[in-house]
């Protein structure tokens, strides 16, 4: 069975993006089948991997908007990719009072899902239209959490909001991990905060090893390379091995 996982959390530069992708990579290695899908408007991830959104003609938005057929970039970095631009903006206004607008990205991801291994999703940093088309769409959600403060007062919110799809959409969708992030092992409000990450939520989710605050990763999403390909030695590199590992074992 295909792993559909979201990589969510309601406040931005957590990460995510770049965790999508260097954990795509990593399973990638492992031999498993994998695509990644940006579903946020920024394109971030679409642009990590390589690709101008300015100059793409279809997208992830002109699949759910019009059922146009979906526009899969194969073979990045042994991934394929389905891509997002401003276009994707669009998508919440015009699907304010559309029928069943939740289902929309589930169902057109049903006949290409057999394809893959891991479906990998790159939500925006709110609890829109667009996180609710991909949480509902999954199996599983990965939250990476910032250690300091302000990111970590909003994790129950952001637990919260998970609750509600799981109660009220998709009662399948299951937590697979917390992964905390930009971790500075100097710092002691760092220190602080993953301690209380790993006291208060082991009993929600596995707490995978802190991705250390690295300029590498910056780096490496300049040049459009996974963290592995860019600087192999890494230390971080490890920790991403250890999450794909993880991920591998979910049921």
């Amino acid at each position: 069975m295909v792993k559909v996982i979201t990589i969510y959390n309601q406040s931005g530069g957590v990460m995510k993006t770049s965790l999508t992708m260097n954990l795509g990579y990593q399973l990638a290695q492992h031999n498993h089948s994998v695509l990644l899908i940006d579903m946020d408007p920024q394109a971030s991830l679409t642009v990590f991997m390589g690709l101008e959104p300015a100059d793409l003609e279809q997208t992830v938005a002109d699949t759910i908007l019009d059922n146009s057929p979906l526009a899969i970039h194969q073979d990045l970095h042994g991934m394929d990719l389905l891509p997002a631009n401003i276009t994707l903006s669009a998508v919440e206004m015009r699907l304010v009072s559309a029928m069943a607008r939740e289902w929309r990205l589930k169902r057109i991801l049903e006949p290409i899902q057999a394809q893959y291994d891991f479906i990998l999703i790159d939500a925006p940093p709110s609890l829109g239209v667009l996180s609710v088309l991909s949480l509902v769409a999954s199996t599983h959600v990965l939250i990476p959490i910032q250690t300091q403060y302000k990111s970590y007062k909003g994790t129950e919110l952001l637990l919260d909001s998970i609750k509600q799809v799981q109660q009220q959409v998709n009662t399948e969708l299951k937590i697979a991990g917390i992964v905390p992030t930009i971790y500075a092992s100097a710092n002691a409000q760092d220190k602080a905060i993953l301690a209380a990450i790993q006291e208060q939520m082991a009993a929600i989710a596995t707490i995978y090893p802190p991705v250390p605050r690295a300029t590498a990763f910056a780096d490496a999403s300049m040049e459009h390379l996974p963290l592995a390909l860019y600087s192999p030695n890494h230390s971080a590199v490890k920790i991403l091995e250890s999450i794909a590992t993880g991920v591998e074992k979910l049921s």
